[in-house]
């Protein structure tokens, strides 16, 4: 359980981090200092003990440049401006002062007066120099490092909610949600903040998709039973009709109602098929094309009983696909019923071709075979309403449906 708001634990982890930091770099550039103080005076007094007991003259004060060293005469004369000259060849420093307050100046000439500190065997060589850069160097980069671990400990520790609630909900089986899976997502787990609205937000709509697929399953369980059960019985019912002795009226009669059942039959199982989240497998199954092309034929022909339109199968291949066999039959069906009703008499024929990897169905919409026209991109809207559920099932199965319309014919390819 967490006191504070995610925003205000981030700030807080960050503050901490720069605060730690700050306080270790005070730290490290304090005892470099603290360590070059004790270092010079310690070179000093060793100088000094070297030369026990007469004690080294290393600061010596000079008011004129014949006084200084002979290696500091030379510019000397070159009358330097106040302020302090550092010479390494002869390890001296120098500090030019003016004593003209004290000294009024002779001539256009300005006093000067030299104090010179001789370093040699206090400064430290070059190698130990190398040495102290090195270890710097060390100490500098290892606070670096520790500052960034601590940087990501700090930050992982503000964000942990999050990732736990991810992880979470990354191990969550949609298909399969059990008690455990809301257990692992309950808000009460992650506290009153940001990713608690988060979590119980989640949990929520699982709960919701839950009720929701319960619901599909009942009704698609329910309305199977239910919707083919009135059609079976006007199944049985019309085959002992077709038993008796009834007229040619009465035949036609008993047509038009058998070709009605197949059509309430055909879209019930379009609907529940695309209805149904799971088919038992079904969608992984592998049939071959052209019986159910074959099939679906027959039972559409009644549509051009009277148009006087031929049917043209062309078979390239004999393939077979991968999905669904009902939602591909009810496709297929599909597309041949809107090709014949949508074909005028005597404007044949309708074109079945079957290839290796789609099916094309074609039909003439003029008879007037010289005109030309580019084909575009046809809506289904005008072509049936099956169409738009064609391509709910070809989404469905990983296929692919496409209609082409111009003036004179509709070309319906469905590849896989």
């Amino acid at each position: 359980m967490y006191r504070h708001s995610l925003r205000k634990r981030v700030a807080i982890a960050f503050a901490i981090c720069v605060a730690v930091l700050s306080i270790a770099w005070g730290f490290a550039f304090f005892g470099a200092i603290r360590l070059s103080e004790d270092r010079v005076l310690t070179q000093q007094l060793q100088v000094a003990a070297k030369s026990y007991p007469v004690m080294p003259e290393n600061l010596r004060s000079y008011d004129t440049v014949a006084s200084l060293p002979e290696s500091l005469r030379q510019w000397a004369q070159t009358n330097p401006a106040e302020g302090l000259y550092e010479f390494e060849a002869e390890e001296l420093h120098v500090a030019v002062l003016s004593t003209e307050k004290q000294k009024p100046a002779t001539g256009n000439e300005r006093q000067h007066a030299f104090v010179v500190f001789d370093v040699a065997g206090i400064e430290a060589a070059s190698s130990e120099d190398w040495w102290l850069l090195l270890v710097i160097t060390g100490v500098v980069g290892t606070l670096g490092v520790l500052g960034f671990g601590l940087g990501v400990l700090v930050m992982r520790r503000a964000v942990a909610p999050v990732a736990q609630l991810a992880k979470a909900v990354a191990d969550i089986d949609i298909e399969h949600l059990s008690t455990d899976d809301y257990k692992r997502i309950a808000s009460s787990r992650f506290g009153d903040d940001e990713v608690g609205v988060l979590a119980g937000t989640i949990e929520k709509t699982l709960e919701r998709i839950s009720a929701f697929v319960a619901r599909e399953r009942y009704f698609t369980s329910s309305a199977s039973h239910e919707l083919r059960t009135p059609i079976t019985v006007i199944t049985g019912a019309l085959e002992l009709l077709e038993q008796s002795e009834l007229s040619a009226t009465d035949v036609k009669a008993l047509d038009r109602v058998r070709r009605a059942t197949l059509d309430m039959k055909t879209t019930i199982e379009m609907f529940l098929c695309l209805a149904r989240e799971t088919d038992d497998g079904l969608y992984g199954e592998q049939f071959l094309v052209m019986p159910l092309v074959s099939n679906a034929i027959e039972l559409q022909r009644h549509l051009l009983s009277r148009k006087l339109v031929e049917v043209e199968i062309a078979q390239l291949a004999n393939p077979s696909v991968c999905g669904h066999p009902q939602a591909f039959a009810i496709a297929v069906n599909n597309l041949v019923r809107n090709a014949f009703e949508h074909t005028l008499a005597g404007q044949g024929p309708v074109t079945i071709r079957i290839e290796e990897h789609e099916l094309l169905v074609t039909n003439q919409l003029s008879s007037n075979t010289d005109e030309r026209h580019s084909p575009t991109e046809a809506s289904s809207h005008g072509y049936g309403l099956g169409l738009g559920i064609v391509q709910r099932l070809c989404e469905r199965n990983g296929w692919s449906f496409s209609l082409c319309a111009d003036e004179k014919r509709v070309v319906a390819r469905l590849s896989w």
